[in-house]
């Protein structure tokens, strides 16, 4: 009679020890992920979305207005500073390993599986590392996860009200990037492909999900009913645009995935994926059909994408927790279906290396950035490309007490918003092109502008573009400075002291002043790529 108990208690303390040390390995990459966030200066496109956040607008031109949320929540808790405005990522790196732990520990009851999901994320570099780089993605993972929780709640109690959730992270994933619209074929294969079909089909719950997620959405479509349909028109760009077959930007596409998941990791993932995927729908089964689908259509899109357009460096991150969650169950489920002992080690070891070399991988990309002194990568370097920008906003305010101007101008969004963060609003910085993106945007301070001398800060040689000659206004060259990091040039700054003229905040929206619909459809390739 106490044999059972006696056999499973040394089974039971492995588990417990095994999960007290993934807790610990997390609170090690938090704080490491703490450090970098507090370490690093804010790259150009946060800065950018940090200045969302000071603002009222319902929604934006680049994208809906989660990720601004995020950034003012973080700094309402710890300020304006970097940890501030990245503190979002770092409790959303949290969140979405509780959710992943909880949708294996659901489908598996396996402590080894259940370890492996939460440590498959600190083993790959755009989680482990730079979940606290704050993007409209870390905005939409945590959201979009929760929509996949809710869902396999639904298959586990069969209780349709579930759906309702579902319907709610839907909509709040949505608020975040437009990208979460690629889950739909998941949630519809989820619905349709198993025998149940017949019931969700004549159930009210999936459409009043659906009606919830349009509701949440619906602050992204008053803005833009508001504003000419202006962020569709802008997306519709990216998502339509087709040039000559590069097999480069396949490698790009391919290599991006190595570096960001893992060189180890995502073959491991992707072999479970394709079990996941021949499991579920060999079997019909509701979890393995949504769990695979849900990251194997998203990636094969972006690959054939890759063809013809070089795909982001963000663009894919959010299927990929989805796919931690299916290696963990697949690993799980390999010995509980038979197969082969020899197949069964292998994924476990392979699945055990991808981890351990992964989160080395990411330590050591951490102290490259914050400890190293040296520059490995030239000015391609995704860090130190977008850094210097204090020594600009140095030579600027020397520039604003000897002149006397009162504001600043830009040509670029970019510029913009690193000069805003760094002078944290002391003088009004006004992007004066472009303004199809600042639409619902407060005054910025006008009454220090009209009237007065400004200095414009443009990178070279944005300085001598066209626009220029379109504007009647007065410039007198200052000095150049150049932007370095870590001793290598990244990028030389003209200044100039601008008089005569008032920058046109709401220019008409045919002005070349105006420019998102250039923006959105009638630049040339090069040109619409950078944008």
């Amino acid at each position: 009679m106490t044999t059972a108990p006696a056999m499973t208690a040394p089974k039971d303390h492995a588990a417990r020890r095994s999960l007290i040390m993934a807790a610990a390995v997390i609170a090690a990459m938090t704080l490491l992920r703490i450090v970098y966030a507090s370490a690093i200066e804010l790259r150009t496109d946060e800065a950018y979305y940090w200045t969302w956040s000071k603002e009222s607008a319902l929604s934006f031109l680049d994208h809906p207005p989660m990720i601004a949320w995020f950034i003012r929540f973080g700094t309402a808790i710890v300020g304006d500073t970097t940890l501030g405005v990245r503190f979002g990522g770092i409790l959303a790196m949290l969140i979405t390993q509780l959710l992943l732990a909880d949708i294996v520990r659901r489908v598996t009851h396996d402590a080894r599986a259940i370890v492996l999901a939460v440590l498959m994320p600190e083993a790959a570099l755009y989680y482990g590392l730079l979940m606290s780089k704050v993007s409209p993605d870390i905005a939409m993972i945590p959201f979009a996860v929760a929509m996949i929780w809710s869902l396999v709640l639904i298959s586990q109690s069969g209780d349709g009200r579930w759906w309702l959730l579902a319907g709610l992270f839907a909509g709040l994933s949505l608020l975040a990037k437009f990208t979460a619209i690629m889950f739909a074929p998941a949630v519809l294969a989820f619905a349709l492909v198993p025998d149940w079909r017949w019931r969700w089909l004549r159930s009210p719950y999936p459409y009043l999900a659906a009606l919830i997620a349009i509701v949440v959405f619906s602050p992204v479509l008053v803005w833009n009913a508001q504003h000419d349909w202006a962020t569709f028109r802008f997306q519709l760009v990216r998502a339509t645009a087709n040039y000559d077959i590069s097999w480069r930007t396949v490698g790009d596409y391919i290599g991006l995935q190595f570096g960001l998941v893992g060189f180890v990791m995502l073959p491991v993932v992707l072999s479970g994926l394709t079990l996941t995927a021949w499991r579920g729908y060999r079997r019909r089964e509701p979890v393995a059909i949504l769990l695979s689908t849900a990251v194997l259509v998203p990636f094969l899109y972006f690959l054939w994408k890759s063809l013809t357009l070089r795909v982001g460096d963000t663009w894919p991150m959010f299927m990929w927790p989805v796919g931690f969650a299916a290696a963990a169950i697949n690993i799980a489920m390999l010995p509980r279906e038979g197969w082969p002992g020899w197949m069964i080690k292998s994924t476990i070891f392979w699945a055990d290396t991808a981890v351990a070399t992964g989160i080395a991988f990411v330590v050591l990309v951490f102290l490259y950035y914050v400890v190293a002194p040296f520059n490995l990568l030239g000015k391609i370097d995704p860090i130190g490309g977008e850094a210097g920008y204090e020594q600009v906003v140095a030579r600027l305010e020397a520039q604003l007490d000897k002149t006397g101007a009162t504001w600043v101008a830009t040509t670029d969004y970019r510029t913009y918003a690193m000069l805003r963060w760094l002078l944290r609003d002391r003088v009004p910085v006004v992007e004066i092109n472009e303004r199809g993106r600042f639409q619902g945007f407060c005054d910025p301070g006008m009454d220090k502008i009209r009237g007065h001398a400004g200095i414009y800060v443009g990178r070279e040689p944005d300085n001598r573009a066209p626009l220029w000659e379109t504007i009647p206004v007065k410039r007198e060259p200052l000095e150049e400075v150049q932007r370095r990091w870590r001793g290598l040039v990244m990028d030389t700054y003209a200044l100039e002291k601008l008089t005569g003229w008032t920058p046109e905040l709401a220019p008409p929206k045919d002005s070349p002043l105006f420019q998102w619909r250039v923006l959105a459809g009638d630049m040339s390739p090069s040109l619409r790529l950078r944008s």
